[in-house]
């Protein structure tokens, strides 16, 4: 470390102290958000994968996904989200005329 980090670094400790920053407390909250993301970037490899095998048994994973996130929402937001993809699919000459 230069000279003039030690001091730049000497100098931030000394306002930290000064200002009553608990540093020990921080780094375990710091400590803890960095193994949680870890955990989460593992979840999300674990999620991959899991989409890959039901890819490979032949599902499709975007429908899947799909299906994940409408079993999150209330059926009344489903059914908002529907009438709305449908009113959006109407106005742009999306749908198929249905026979009655």
């Amino acid at each position: 470390m230069s000279e003039l980090q030690h001091v730049a670094f000497g100098t931030a400790a000394q306002a930290v102290q000064n200002i009553g920053i608990p540093g020990e407390e921080l780094r375990v909250y710091i400590e803890r958000i960095e193994r949680l993301e870890e955990e989460k970037t593992q979840l999300g490899q674990d999620i991959r994968d899991l989409y890959l095998e039901a890819k490979g048994n032949g599902f499709d994973p975007k429908v899947m996904r799909e299906i994940v996130k409408l079993r999150k929402m209330d059926p009344a937001e489903i059914d908002e989200e529907d009438a709305i993809l449908h009113l959006y699919k109407q106005a742009l000459g999306m749908m198929t005329p249905t026979v009655q």
